[in-house]
């Protein structure tokens, strides 16, 4: 009857997990645009941009519950092209949403036998930038570990439970439904279960030879001369995530049919070519003003559920957090919001982006950057040094500002292509 580990982490802030599981819950459970099996395998397809295990592995067993076709887990190769066409868009969301045009829009939505409606479109860039958000939080968090009630533990083979928690708010309390659930659901109909089981097993391992030194040794080398001095520069001359130090190619590889082009990966939005997008101004549009709107006439409600979100982690209590900082809460996570948005070419034009090298030391910059922009890249030794002396719920709370802003910064890059193509 052990919480699953997301919901364990969330659950350091219990007023936000109540407000995340129903968001969770209404994108893929509730009515809405999409089948359930498509959804739980746009899921997937989100996740192994990160090569997130940890959710591909959950969503796998919902896809297979809401009877979605087994042949769809051999790859990309085996799916319809109308959800396929998804992928390139699913790529530059999660690595770099401001390269999002009107013409990846209309390319999904032009008249023919494989097109999306706009309905469909905007539940698939939610639950895209959902899942790519929500893998930040995974791997933030060390949810990929076997963890004990104290937090991040010793790496084991992530343990596959029957309930996955985005199932947790079928009652109308998902706080009490939370503390039931251990209930157990029958896969016995699903084709060849048993050997899916056991693949998932063997591929989960854990990437080795990645930590902080090394990204800051690429930050001091790459890194200087840059901007304002507000980013974070990182390298990614990393080990391939897809062998092991020996070279054997590892379980990983099972996650590389879900996705094309695995090389695009982030790109520092401050090095970009001068004919690529320019900077992203809230001032022209947000979230408040025309994004809200958007969704929540396109996909009914989702957009409700998504500004509770928000608000819900803008309101978390961080006085002991800031006061550590020596400000004010609201000045603090504003800094972290900010510089998150910064990093994805995003800008408010009432802040003095100076107050970020101020708020935010390096270990903790560096921390943030990572777990944004290639999550994947986090390890354990990275979340135990940043802040040595804070409390693992006050690390859990800047992870779920990192989940929200990466999100929000995704919807307004997809939303606002969207409404130029409406236009």
């Amino acid at each position: 009857g052990r919480l699953e580990a997301v919901t364990q982490q969330m659950g350091y802030h219990p007023q936000y997990l109540d407000s995340f599981l129903k968001t969770q819950h209404y994108l893929m459970h509730m009515d809405g645009p999409l089948p359930f099996d498509c959804r739980h395998y746009i899921a997937i397809m989100a996740a192994a941009r990160h090569q997130c295990r940890y959710l591909v592995n959950l969503h796998v067993l919902q896809f297979l519950r809401a009877g979605g076709d087994p042949q769809w887990l051999r790859g990309l190769e085996f799916i319809p092209p109308k959800l396929r066409n998804l992928n390139e868009i699913n790529k530059i969301l999660a690595h770099r949403p401001w390269l999002i045009t009107k013409e990846h829009i209309e390319k999904l939505l032009k008249i023919s036998e494989w097109s999306w409606s706009l309905a469909e479109l905007v539940h698939a860039v939610v639950l895209l930038a959902h899942c790519h958000a929500l893998a930040s939080f995974v791997f933030g968090c060390g949810c990929e570990q076997d963890e004990g009630l104290g937090g991040r533990g010793s790496l084991k083979p992530l343990s596959l439970g029957n309930q996955c928690f985005c199932e947790a708010t079928a009652g109308n309390s998902c706080s009490q439904e939370l503390l039931r659930i251990n209930r157990k659901r029958s896969l016995d109909s699903c084709m060849e279960l048993d050997s899916l089981r056991e693949r998932m097993q063997r591929i989960h391992v854990e990437t080795e030879g990645r930590d902080e030194m090394r990204l800051l040794q690429q930050d001091r080398e790459e890194g200087e001369g840059q901007g304002a001095g507000v980013g974070v520069q990182g390298g990614s001359s990393w080990l391939s995530p897809f062998a092991d130090t020996d070279g054997e190619v590892t379980g990983a590889t099972n996650l590389a049919c879900y996705m094309q082009d695995p090389d695009f990966g982030y790109q520092d939005f401050a090095r970009r070519d001068e004919d690529q997008t320019q900077v992203f101004r809230v001032q022209d549009y947000s979230w408040e003003d025309h994004g809200f709107s958007l969704v929540n006439r396109l996909y009914s409600d989702i957009g409700h559920l998504l500004d509770e979100k928000f608000r819900m982690v803008d309101g978390l209590q961080s006085s002991a957090m800031a006061k550590r900082q020596g400000c004010e809460p609201s000045v603090f996570k504003r800094g972290i919001w900010n510089y998150i948005h910064c990093m994805f070419g995003i800008r408010y034009d009432d802040y003095d982006y100076a107050e970020v090298n101020q708020l935010l030391e390096r270990m903790l910059k560096v921390y943030i950057k990572t777990v944004t922009c290639y999550p994947e890249k986090t390890n354990s030794e990275m979340f135990d040094r940043f802040w040595k002396q804070f409390k693992h719920s006050e690390k859990v709370h800047v992870n779920l500002l990192i989940l929200e802003a990466r999100m929000q910064a995704e919807l307004l890059y997809a939303l606002q292509a969207i409404t130029q193509y409406m236009i």
